[in-house]
């Protein structure tokens, strides 16, 4: 009995050992298969931009002078909060330090994306205003299309943010619950990171 038990405690010792070596991807299969299409798919568009910056440099330089890279700057200050807070939730459920706080992290995640559309808002219109419809020349309309397609992610990932809410305000959490928090957060950080890509190729780049 004592070596069949001294086996299976062996076993158990070399699947740890094996987990901690493998690491842990969090979420679910099919979000990082969805992210990585995404992500292919936007990484297409970029190519294209950067082939017609090439093709119009001083359009397309001009272009980038007109817009507000303070809010830009901002927005991304504001994505890199969300991120660090969805984290923090994702943390403290997985490994029940401060489990409380969890809604209040995801709250403040969700707070960083509400201030980001408004100042969206605000800069589209300040852009028509000034005369740089999206039609105007092909800078803006790209600038326009790359962050059309990121702004509409963003408030996707809104909703995506109120789902993870509501199972981070459940008591028990199963298993399938912090998988589906993961996968969540996964997706928000895959549209911040499209965004920290974003800002220096549209507001900085020279």
């Amino acid at each position: 009995m004592n070596a069949e038990n001294d086996r299976v405690n062996l076993g158990l010792v070399k699947q740890l050992v094996f987990a901690q070596k493998e690491g842990h991807v969090p979420g679910e299969l099919g979000i990082w298969i969805f992210i990585l299409g995404d992500m292919t798919l936007y990484l297409l568009l970029i190519i294209s931009f950067m082939v017609e910056r090439y093709s119009n440099y001083e359009m397309f330089t001009n272009g980038a002078l007109s817009l507000h890279p303070t809010i830009g700057g901002i927005n991304m200050l504001l994505l890199l909060t969300s991120s660090l807070t969805v984290a923090l939730a994702v943390k403290a459920v997985r490994e029940k330090i401060m489990e409380k706080a969890a809604p209040a992290l995801v709250r403040i995640t969700m707070t960083c994306g509400f201030i980001f559309i408004i100042n969206k808002y605000f800069e589209y219109n300040g852009l028509v205003r000034e005369g740089y419809p999206p039609l105007e020349n092909v800078f803006y309309t790209w600038y326009y299309v790359l962050t059309g397609i990121h702004l509409t992610h963003l408030i996707g990932g809104m909703f995506v943010l109120r789902f993870m809410l509501k199972i981070s305000q459940i008591k028990d959490k199963r298993p399938e619950d912090i998988r589906n928090m993961e996968s969540c957060a996964s997706f928000w950080h895959a549209v911040d990171i499209l965004w920290i890509i974003l800002f220096p190729l549209l507001y900085l780049l020279r």
